[in-house]
């Protein structure tokens, strides 16, 4: 497989599906910055942390390569008038969101209660989290965006959202794993 085509030279891209659309459009900006959040998670897993972690994040990494799919799709190709799929595209289940929020009260059960925002820091391997939660964020903005454009599959909304909760909670637990301190965000007083 030739790594590249030359098609995209005057700025288009192909949709799954062979739809071309421009390079600056809001669907490739989306899973653009799912790829982008799926690259930061693998600096995380390259971190020394727990090897549940890593496993975690690998499962991670698969379902936000199947949320690029599903964003990559256009949806006029992706299913036929008669309501069949068309495409072979993967889905997001309630399960995957559900795994997300399990692992987000187990790690909450080892930490002290948040009484304040922290300051992202600490440690380079929560930078890393901290990052990857604000590309998450992103990524979910410019997907609602999309949605409210063009519906796609409904809940990988939801699971980008869980996800950029987990990636805070597990940038508190490596924090509290890695005794970095924690730095809460008191508003100053002088104006």
């Amino acid at each position: 497989m030739k790594i590249y085509t030359k098609t995209g030279d005057k700025g288009t891209t192909a949709l799954f599906g062979g739809t071309r659309v421009p390079k600056h459009h809001i669907r490739i900006d989306s899973y653009g910055t799912v790829d982008e959040l799926n690259s930061h998670i693998g600096l995380i897993r390259d971190q020394d942390i727990d090897p549940k972690y890593k496993s975690d994040l690998i499962k991670i990494q698969d379902r936000l390569f199947t949320i690029g799919a599903i964003l990559a799709t256009d949806p006029e190709k992706a299913v036929l008038k008669s309501g069949k799929k068309r495409l072979a595209i993967p889905t997001i289940s309630v399960e995957d969101i559900t795994f997300l929020e399990e692992q987000i009260d187990q790690m909450n059960e080892a930490l002290p209660p948040m009484t304040h925002f922290v300051l992202p820091g600490g440690h380079t391997t929560v930078s890393f989290c901290h990052i990857a939660r604000c590309v998450c964020r992103r990524a979910e903005r410019l997907s609602t965006a999309l949605f409210e454009l063009e519906p796609f599959e409904e809940n990988a909304l939801p699971y980008l959202n869980r996800l950029s909760d987990y990636l805070f909670v597990l940038a508190r637990k490596l924090s509290f794993d890695l005794k970095a301190e924690e730095i809460k965000w008191v508003p100053s007083k002088e104006n």
